[in-house]
């Protein structure tokens, strides 16, 4: 990517979830949830973010912090029909250069999280990367690992959190009640696994850098309610008691390499074939092993036998 015709490193690099044996356990670390409401769709076209916000959470669902604000993009405000946010209301709002210290305090030893996280991705580099946010921070996608874990028709974000947990999100389209719904599925994801789940992937760091206090702006009512940050008070579960998922997970669990874009019908099909064509390969190579043991220790017990029968 290019900034100011120079090159920028990205943001993040993706991980995933497994219920493999591989990698830590996925409760135990801690995660940065985030959403950010745009100018635009793509940041190579001028679009620029106006609103951002941040769960940081524990594997666990416990809340430890909550951060949401406006931001001024200075440039003018498009997109109110999806987001709502106007031109006055990003005035006095703070910029991206503003944050960027709380965002890296935020993220610092934390996985960073988000649904459809190509999307944030692409404007933490372009808006934030440039102005000090670190480059190369660990991500997991919620899109991407639902897609390789559970079976559902659809997987928006508002789609899948009413098919596992029965609830509509609120406060949908603004930055702070998406990432509290990615936040909730993300803590209900681990509570319901079968079995343990394990992130593999890049490694949480402690991050440079501190807040600089910043004035923020976030906006106070949302569809007409009151819109109120955690109080800093670390409580259980992001937004709601942890729901009991239905039996919906693959038996085979999908790379989630294979499932962003559009995940229709046709790359569906071609994730499951890549999934049963690992387990075979996986199958013959423990049946190849079993053989070469069986071999090698017949191989033994003659020697054995033979010198046993020299003496």
């Amino acid at each position: 990517m290019l900034h100011d015709g120079r090159a920028t490193r990205r943001a993040l690099r993706l991980g995933a979830l497994t219920r493999g044996r591989a990698g830590r356990l996925a409760r135990e670390l801690d995660y940065a949830v985030v959403d950010v409401e745009t100018t635009g769709l793509e940041p190579g076209s001028g679009a620029k973010v106006c609103e951002i916000a941040v769960v940081r959470m524990r594997g666990d669902g416990t809340v430890l912090r909550e951060f949401t604000t406006l931001v001024d993009p200075r440039i003018p405000v498009t997109g109110q029909e999806f987001h709502g946010i106007a031109d006055g209301d990003v005035v006095g709002a703070p910029t991206a250069g503003d944050i960027v210290g709380e965002l890296t305090e935020l993220f610092s030893g934390a996985v960073l999280v988000g649904h459809n996280l190509d999307f944030e991705e692409r404007f933490l580099t372009a808006d934030f990367v440039p102005l000090g946010l670190p480059a190369d921070m660990p991500g997991l996608c919620t899109l991407r690992t639902l897609r390789a874990q559970i079976d559902l028709k659809r997987y928006s974000l508002p789609r899948a959190s009413h098919a596992l947990n029965g609830h509509w999100p609120t406060g949908q389209h603004t930055a702070l009640g998406d990432a509290r719904a990615c936040a909730q599925l993300l803590a209900e994801l681990l509570c319901n696994a079968p079995g343990e789940l394990r992130y593999v992937g890049p490694q949480p760091v402690e991050l440079p850098g501190r807040s600089e206090g910043a004035r923020l702006k976030p906006r106070r009512r949302v569809d007409g309610v009151e819109q109120r940050l955690a109080d800093g008070v670390a409580r259980q579960a992001p937004v709601q008691a942890l729901s009991r998922w239905p039996s919906l997970w693959r038996p085979l669990e999908l790379d989630p390499r294979m499932c962003g874009g559009r995940f229709d019908e046709e790359e569906r099909a071609a994730a499951v074939a890549a999934a049963r064509e690992r387990r075979r390969r996986s199958h013959r190579a423990s049946a190849t092993a079993a053989l070469t043991g069986a071999l090698a220790t017949a191989a033994a017990v003659a020697a054995l036998t033979r010198r046993l029968r020299a003496y």
